[in-house]
């Protein structure tokens, strides 16, 4: 798009006239048509007003455009304050430069508006957009000065109304005081002005000017940024202007050069010749002086200041007093907007990085730098945040680009002492937790001068605050040195910069959080790793296996009901097994791979642990009864073949990683294992999710020729089948719980045998109890004395069964034999009649039908069994 320049456009609107006159016909505003009429309205001063102006300095010709221009003594002075690095001004058109300013306000806020609307619409942007187009400083155009001049001698009310509205409308600091000195100098007639504004706590308050010796024939053209302009800054109570601020008092002198407090270095090197001054603060509406105005040779040049010019700029200076705190408090505003602004981009920083340490701090400088405007900052990090001895592990630097070192470092070291500047300071702030605000570090005995002298770099000022986490624990120090207008960090810095360490503290806690969650879980997948390497089986055992000849169900007796797995060694267990998964058929219905089922079945062998009773035997245990079960009593026409295959690995994998103790324990205990399945069916879940993770390894899977929807309905029955060895849940499996409590049903000796290895695991769990939780387990068999008789009664009773099976057992003998023989002549047949119908009901109940009961009737009761008082396996389990 091809850009004009204003004189072009200018040229264009002269060649159509009738064009401009319809334009402005159709988009002029009123106000605009009233501001055009006030400064072309026909001149109402008399030939005395021109002569007046003509001698009021003779070095300024009469400028038809109303501005005044006087090029010798003020450029004199100019180069003076140049020189003295005080101040320095340009003159420029006012209504250009205006015109300027505001088409630069627009074009930012429209730039940012595009900004905010290209970027996600997080909080930070959009609050950001939102305030800055709310919260800018309005900008208004000072009357013209011929227009002043006008007013000032036609109407002297309109006049002063004029001044005062001229500054009751605008909030910018910089421009109001430019402003206030124009119209000082226009309202005494003075030749030049200064304005001196109160800067700094109450106890170190200074003069400080940005606009120094202006006239009102020069327009300056005003800066909100102050950070590359000078200032000149008088000591509170020193000169003329310190002694008005301090006492409050008007001074009006005559002739300067006879006052004491006067110097005349700016005189003798500009050749400008001071005479006469008035010299008033300014005051707010509680009466505090908040500046100083001082006016310089009355015109014409060397008349001294009247009363009545007292009087009238004492009238017209309260209202510069309510401008100026006007200006301040919305000076405020806008500082505390761009920290909040700050803050909020902090947090939006936060929430986008919060994986690199080395970034995210890196982010908080920069932030930091930008936002209290200093030349350093520094964050150190402590190794240990609980060791009393203060050592930093982790040390960041950055470099303000608006310093003069031309460098930018961000550098971490494992040793600061040898790279950060200065770190006592920083030691102190993490030792004690407080903040430190140096203000003149050359002052202070905690600073160490020898290490900023070997540095090379100069340190005027320092602000440390500690780093907290949430936890309320310090993790390090935030350090900024230098502010760059060469002025110390005060209470308002402090507070910020406490305020934006908060969340910075909240940002490195949560990155150095992701770290240590990134390490332990390297941590665990090495070690899950080295488990895995170890918990599976070698290569050497599985060609071993799998080139084994597997014995028939028939020659290792496991198609018995009571078959004695104590007989079997550990390797002889895994051929049982293989030959348990082939006879069923499994094998080749579900296209096992033999070397894959090989694999599986000695890792899961090598994945129970060395316990009394919850180990490899006793899972084989299980699924051997699982296996004559199936076998035997046709359950293969019940149930199906996905069926049978989970019922058999769930009762290999049923305690896989016992670790001896019931989950009672482990709740007690509050172990890992709690911790990560709860407290229901605690161990039930760590054995499936350990089947799982078997299942899971490379070369074990038994399942992976079946498709997606058989894979998912296998784990849901093997899952089904584990957990429903709890005995909370043993409805939800009877063929689970018959086979984990099977021992209770082999032969005396071996069922003996199993109550002596499980009771063995209890009383282990009970010393661990004694020992760990400090607790006193209960006895197995201590009854509490008031229960005898209950006791006593079961005894009872269990001898009345034993008689009446005894007698039920005499009875269909003798009946078996004496079939023939009529019921009147059976020697039984005067037997109890009580007994007889005992006899129908234990046969009705417990046996079934008569035709039945000789088959089914297996009865071994052995009394001495119950003087050994060995408890049941089943009731110990878990």
């Amino acid at each position: 798009m091809t850009a004009f320049d204003f004189s072009d456009v200018e040229a264009f609107l002269d060649c159509h006239p009738d064009l401009f006159e319809e334009y402005l016909v159709r988009k002029a505003k009123c106000d605009q048509v009233s501001r055009w009429l006030k400064e072309h309205q026909p001149s109402k001063v008399s030939t005395t007003e021109e002569r007046r102006s003509a001698a009021r300095d003779p070095l300024w010709p009469a400028n038809p455009d109303g501005l005044r221009r006087r090029s010798s003594h003020m450029e004199l002075r100019r180069n003076f304050a140049r020189s003295k690095a005080t101040t320095a001004h340009r003159t420029y058109d006012e209504h250009v430069s205006l015109s300027e300013h505001e088409s630069q306000s627009s074009m930012r806020r429209r730039a940012l508006l595009r900004k905010a609307s290209s970027l996600p619409p997080t909080t930070a942007h959009i609050l950001s957009a939102l305030l800055e187009s709310r919260v800018n400083v309005p900008q208004y155009a000072s009357s013209a000065i011929d227009y002043k001049y006008r007013l000032k001698e036609t109407n002297e009310r309109e006049f002063f109304l004029e001044l005062v509205k001229d500054i009751s409308n605008d909030l910018d600091l910089t421009n109001l005081s430019y402003k206030i000195l124009i119209n000082v100098c226009i309202l005494v007639d003075a030749d030049r002005c200064s304005l001196f504004l109160v800067e700094g706590p109450a106890h170190k308050r200074t003069l400080v000017s940005k606009f120094f010796d202006v006239h009102s024939g020069t327009t300056v053209r005003p800066s909100s940024s102050t950070l590359n302009s000078n200032e000149v800054q008088v000591p509170w109570g020193k000169g003329i202007i310190g002694y008005v601020a301090e006492h409050g008092e008007t001074v009006n002198i005559p002739n300067a050069y006879e006052d004491h407090r006067f110097s005349d270095e700016i005189d003798k090197l500009t050749g400008y010749k001071t005479q006469s001054i008035l010299c008033m603060a300014i005051c707010n509406s509680d009466g505090e002086v908040i500046g100083v105005v001082q006016a310089i040779n009355k015109n014409p040049m060397g008349a001294p200041f009247t009363e009545d010019d007292e009087k009238v700029l004492q009238m017209y200076l309260p209202f510069c007093g309510i401008s100026i705190s006007n200006a301040k408090l919305f000076s405020e505003s806008r500082k505390e907007y761009e920290r909040s602004r700050a803050l909020l981009e902090v947090v939006n920083d936060l929430f986008e990085e919060q994986t690199d340490l080395e970034k995210i701090v890196r982010k908080i400088m920069q932030r930091a730098l930008t936002l209290l405007q200093c030349e350093r900052c520094s964050v150190l990090l402590l190794e240990d945040t609980d060791s009393p001895v203060v050592k930093f592990s982790k040390t960041f630097e950055l470099m303000s680009p608006l310093c003069n070192m031309d460098c930018d470092i961000s550098m971490e070291k494992l040793s600061c002492s040898d790279w950060l500047i200065n770190n006592s300071i920083a030691e102190l702030v993490a030792s004690t937790g407080l903040p430190v605000n140096i203000s003149d570090v050359c002052q202070d005995p905690r600073f160490d001068t020898e290490a900023d002298q070997a540095s090379g770099f100069h340190i005027r000022s320092v602000l440390c605050v500690p780093i907290w986490n949430r936890t309320h624990q310090i993790i390090g120090v935030a350090q900024i040195l230098n502010r760059l207008d060469r002025k110390t960090f005060n209470d308002a810095d402090q507070r910020l910069f406490e305020a934006f360490v908060i969340f910075c503290g909240l940002g490195i806690n949560n990155t150095m959080m992701y770290n240590q969650v990134k390490k332990t879980w390297a941590k665990q997948s090495v070690a899950l790793d080295m488990l895995s390497y170890h918990a599976t089986c070698s290569k050497v055992e599985v060609d071993r296996l799998k080139a084994a000849k597997i014995p028939l169900s028939t020659e290792l007796g496991i198609d018995e009901f009571h078959f004695n797995d104590f007989s079997l060694d550990n390797d002889a267990m895994i051929t049982a097994s293989l030959r348990m998964f082939l006879e069923l058929g499994v094998v080749q219905k579900f296209k096992i791979d033999y070397e894959v089922l090989c694999r599986w079945l000695l890792t899961v062998r090598k994945n129970y642990r060395t316990v009394a009773y919850h180990n490899w035997r006793h899972a084989f245990n299980v699924s051997q009864c699982m296996f004559v079960m199936i076998t035997t009593a046709s359950f293969q026409d019940v149930l199906s073949d996905a069926e049978i295959l989970a019922l058999m690995v769930g009762c290999l994998c049923h305690d896989l990683d016992h670790r001896g103790t019931n989950n009672a324990f482990q709740a007690k205990t509050g172990s890992a294992l709690a911790l990560l399945y709860g407290t229901s069916a605690t161990l039930e879940h760590h054995h499936f999710n350990h089947a799982v993770m078997i299942l899971q390894s490379e070369g074990h899977n038994i399942f992976a020729n079946l498709c997606s929807k058989e894979y998912s309905h296998m784990m849901q029955l093997l899952k089904q089948a584990i957990l429903s060895t709890d005995l909370t849940l043993h409805f939800e499996s009877m063929l689970m719980t018959a086979c984990d409590l099977g021992a209770v049903t082999r032969p005396w000796k071996i069922s003996k045998q199993v109550a002596e290895l499980v009771t063995s695991e209890f009383f282990e769990q009970g010393d661990r109890e004694r020992s760990e939780l400090k607790l006193t387990p209960a006895a197995l068999l201590k009854l509490n004395r008031k229960l005898q008789p209950m006791v006593d009664g079961i005894d009872a009773n269990r001898k009345k069964w034993q008689e009446l099976c005894s007698s039920y057992q005499q009875t269909r003998r003798a009946s078996v034999s004496n079939q023939s023989i009529e019921p009147s002549q059976n020697p039984e047949s005067n037997e109890n009649p009580e007994s007889t119908q005992m006899v129908k009901l234990v046969e009705n109940t417990m046996f079934g039908s008569k035709s039945k009961a000789s088959h089914n009737l297996k009865c071994r009761v052995n009394k001495d069994s119950w003087d050994d008082k060995a408890a049941p396996a089943g009731n110990l389990k878990k």
